[in-house]
């Protein structure tokens, strides 16, 4: 059996000292980039495996995150945590990554899971949780980072959610339209859903519009959620002549099944979504929606957690912007 490779033959090759290999492994942020590229340099020469255990006691970190999401049924998180992923990836941290499907009970075992394992942070999705949720992060002592919305509880990167859903919503009113719909996600446990229905049913109120609880239909967030949230609200006496959509999954199937039904988008109704799918450009007709920059989330929600890491000061609260992006499933209403 070969010998292992240890720690001093790294350092030997690398023409640096032990302990600046373990700060290097352990404490990558304390070297400066070339000593990080030699010692880097001399462990792919070497093919020398850090003990992570090791690692661990001598640095008191684990070198990994842990970001627990609502879904990984989701292109939306998938593209935020991917970035994440990246930029923690590029400073050697590992992304841990937990789903607790809107349960909030099975959040707090995910969120206590994560602690156990000795993750140095963790960045969770909202500002709603259980209150055991809160409890553990108040007296855990490490950098909390919370996504897609921001609040003052905790440094936080995210949206105006209301405000995209009012911007959503105004673009259709300033079609003239005036009897508009909502297909919306699931408020229980959603802030994010809660907020847009808010933007929604409020710069309908601005217009001096009627909003009525049958004109929001309450889905899952995919396409089928889409699907039958459109089947309903056609079903209504008085049927809408617009409707906005919490994401753009949810519109996409509402557009389906428009086309399955007969009804001509955006002739006889306007469908307007959220998030600017990459969907969103090739489905036809091509879909209005409000693009937001979920990778650049994820950028800085990393970004930020390895500046807690490091010790240094970053800003509370990181709102992203967001614009309208106009294209072919909505136009003026003919009523």
């Amino acid at each position: 059996m070969p010998n292992k490779i240890r720690i001093e033959d790294v350092a030997q090759v690398a023409g640096v000292s032990t302990a600046t290999v373990s700060r290097a492994l352990s404490r990558p942020e304390r070297v400066s980039q070339k000593t990080q590229e030699i010692v880097q340099a001399a462990i792919a020469k070497l093919g020398y495996v850090p003990d992570a255990a090791g690692r661990a006691l001598a640095s008191g970190r684990t070198q990994t995150v842990g970001c627990v999401i609502p879904t990984l049924d989701s292109a939306i998180f998938a593209r935020s945590t991917h970035a994440m992923q990246v930029t923690l990836a590029a400073s050697g941290y590992q992304l841990l990554v937990a789903s607790h499907n809107y349960d909030p009970k099975l959040e707090v075992e995910v969120v206590n899971a994560l602690q156990r394992r000795g993750v140095d942070a963790l960045v969770l999705v909202g500002a709603e949780h259980h209150s055991q949720v809160w409890a553990s992060l108040q007296h855990w002592g490490k950098p909390v980072m919370l996504t897609w919305v921001c609040d003052k509880r905790y440094p936080s990167a995210g949206f105006d959610n209301r405000g995209i859903a009012a911007l959503a919503t105004r673009h259709l009113i300033d079609l003239g339209h005036r009897r508009i719909g909502m297909i919306s996600g699931f408020t229980e446990h959603n802030d994010r859903a809660a907020q847009r229905q808010l933007g929604f049913t409020q710069e309908l109120e601005r217009a001096g519009l009627k909003t009525e609880p049958k004109w929001i239909s309450t889905q899952e967030l995919n396409l089928s959620g889409g699907r039958q949230g459109f089947r309903h609200l056609y079903q209504l006496h008085q049927q809408p002549t617009a409707i906005l959509c919490g994401n753009d999954m949810l519109a996409i199937g509402a557009i389906l099944e428009a086309q399955e039904l007969g009804v001509r988008v955006p002739e006889d109704v306007s469908i307007c979504g959220i998030d600017n799918h990459e969907l969103a450009a090739e489905i036809k007709p091509s879909l209005t929606t409000v693009s937001l920059p979920t990778r650049d989330l994820g950028r800085i929600a990393a970004a930020q957690i390895l500046q807690l890491l490091a010790g240094q000061p970053i800003a509370q609260q990181s709102l992203l912007p967001y614009q309208l992006v106009q294209r072919a499933s909505t136009a003026q209403t003919q009523m």
